[in-house]
């Protein structure tokens, strides 16, 4: 072995110590959470204490004591005591009602935002059972998974167990969509539009769609432009370089959506108006809407994108007007996903996989499937088979990354992926866990116990 590669291997060490020491001092970190959370959760019932022996009915005065206490705590760690007074609460919540989230946190087993999402979403569960339920389902996810995935599926399964139907939040949700500005540094402002799921997906879709256009019509531009002057003879009769679009696709974006906000359509479109020019781009957004809430039978389980739900009167139009559906079976009592619509082998696979992993596989990376490479993880060259117990959705950045270095990836049953990093350590993927149905002894549905 050279002294190159006894160098690199060394290196590839360190980084799984580095590794191993961050892990240890995140799990000491949650612990402090933890003692942090007990502390104004007890501070939060001694000011219940305070106020039952308040005798004025004025909720002013019975509020006193929490707001007084939120002011010296907040003065203490120099914090807004609004903030602080809502950080109490949050933390009196936590250990009332969330229980085994709680020990989670103190045991290191999972961070502070972990436990904050699992709250946050399993509020609106009412029954105690069946918020227990919710946290030890919920909080297996939350052990392996990053804060943003945790967060989806526990907005799913609460979603599930929620008293309220999903169309009435919808529709009552729906009532404060609105638009405002918000002043930034530098002469910036933001223009923030808060409305339904399905449009502002819809909108930035479409926008991303004219967006990559443009890109698409420069980088041709620039090539044709180097064409004609490595053909040019004499510096004399080079052509006069041409405006090129400098502008990042993020610049791009934006332009357009004040372009078209302002002057009802873009302002700049280089593709000379070829069939039909940037405004005949439309939107696109893919549903996934399980049959059952199709036919009326459930009000629940559809989804935008894979990332976030959809009311069932909204999804049930959608459908009504697509061209294509793309149907995707599932266990019955897992909920994952087995198998696709068609057989022709590309198409389907392609299907099945974007439905299974919907975002790419290395762990704490949401880029859509629909927008990743689809890698084997036994390499075709090595004799890798193409098929989807050997296929995953991986980013270009991570999928180069995986070929440029050392880290191998290994597909086990059930879409799980075990990451093997340069320095020997493990990490594992697990597909996205569906919202699941199984039917009771009356001939209805109830939610999977697991």
């Amino acid at each position: 072995m050279d002294a190159d590669e006894k160098r690199r291997r060394a290196e590839e060490r360190r980084a799984g110590v580095f590794a191993d020491e961050l892990a240890k001092l995140r799990r000491r970190r949650a612990a402090l959470e933890a003692k942090e959370t007990r502390l104004l959760a007890d501070a939060y019932a001694l000011t219940l204490e305070q106020r039952s022996r308040v005798g004025s009915v004025s909720s002013r005065e019975r509020d006193m004591p929490l707001r007084s206490m939120a002011l010296e705590l907040g003065m203490a760690v120099r914090v807004n005591d609004r903030s602080m007074q809502a950080q109490m609460h949050d933390a009196h919540e936590l250990i009332e009602l969330f229980p085994q989230t709680m020990a989670a946190l103190v045991e290191g087993r999972v961070t502070r935002a972990h436990a904050q999402v699992i709250q946050d979403a399993g509020r609106v569960i009412e029954d105690a059972a069946d918020r227990a339920a919710f946290e030890r389902i919920v909080l297996v996810e939350a052990e392996r998974q990053t804060v943003p995935r945790t967060k989806k599926y526990a907005i799913q399964r609460a979603a599930v167990l929620d008293p309220r139907p999903l169309q009435e939040r919808h529709d009552t949700a729906i009532r404060e969509r609105r638009v405002w500005v918000t002043d930034l540094d530098d002469t910036l402002s933001t223009l923030t539009i808060l409305g339904g799921n399905v449009y502002i997906h819809g909108a930035f879709n479409r926008l991303t769609g004219q967006g990559t256009t443009i890109k698409d019509v420069d980088r041709a531009k620039r090539r044709e432009y180097a064409a004609t002057q490595g053909e040019a003879g004499a510096p004399e009769e080079k052509a006069t370089e041409p405006w090129f679009d400098d502008r990042s696709l993020d610049e791009i974006r934006c332009d357009l959506a004040l372009d078209m906000l302002l002057a009802a359509s873009p302002i700049i479109d280089p593709t000379d108006g070829a069939k039909g020019g940037l405004g005949a781009i439309t939107a696109e957004v893919q549903i996934t809407l399980p049959i059952t809430t199709l036919t009326g039978v459930t009000a629940s389980g559809a989804e935008l994108n894979g990332v976030t739900p959809v009311d069932p009167e909204t999804a049930r139009r959608l459908a009504g007007t697509a061209r294509v559906w793309d149907r995707v079976m599932t266990d019955p009592i897992t909920g994952v996903v087995t198998a696709v619509d068609r057989y022709v082998l590309h198409p389907s696979q392609t299907r099945f996989l974007n439905a299974r992993d919907v975002t790419c596989r290395t762990p704490g990376c949401r880029r859509p499937a629909k927008l990743c490479d689809k890698d084997h993880s036994r390499d075709f060259a090595l004799g890798g088979p193409t098929s989807n117990d050997n296929l995953c959705n991986e980013c270009v950045r991570h999928h180069t990354l995986k070929h440029a270095t050392n880290w191998h990836v290994e597909q086990l049953p059930g879409g799980i992926l075990t990451f093997t990093s340069p320095g020997g350590k493990n990490y594992d993927s697990h597909p996205p866990l569906r919202v699941a149905f199984v039917p009771t002894d009356d001939g209805g549905l109830t939610v999977a116990p697991f």
